[in-house]
């Protein structure tokens, strides 16, 4: 059964860091795209950020640029979300995803999650004082 597990939410004061881990269970992400997606209290989910395959496509969503970076490591077969100058509004549930297929069609710079067909559960994090 292929599933993404998601690590490392939890609770930050604003203007805090947070590094979140993708894995994979039953298969190898190495050829998959991987994007990072979240969603608030009463808010629909909204693409953060996707790497290809390869890890030289990336792209981020507009509220999140210059604050989060993602990354994969190929030994470790994971996916990487580092996030910094956290704001309450980047409060949300977390959810990783994998996409087969050419990079530069899952990772667009829309990172549509609709291109993406393998979800993990989730990781809260939360932005408060």
């Amino acid at each position: 059964h292929s599933q993404l597990v998601e690590s490392g939410g939890g609770l930050v004061q604003p203007g805090g860091s947070l590094r979140l881990s993708c894995t994979a269970s039953g298969f190898t992400s190495d050829h998959y795209a991987i994007g990072w997606f979240r969603q608030g209290p009463g808010k629909e989910r909204e693409g953060v950020s996707c790497i290809g395959s390869g890890g030289t496509i990336t792209n981020y969503g507009d509220s999140v640029k210059g604050r989060f970076t993602i990354s994969r490591d190929s030994v470790n077969d994971a996916v990487y979300l580092e996030m910094s100058s956290l704001k309450p509004d980047d409060t949300a549930v977390y959810y990783c995803a994998a996409g087969w297929g050419p990079s530069s069609s899952i990772c667009t710079s829309a990172v549509d999650k609709d291109r993406f067909n393998i979800w993990g559960r989730g990781t809260q994090v939360t932005v408060s004082s």
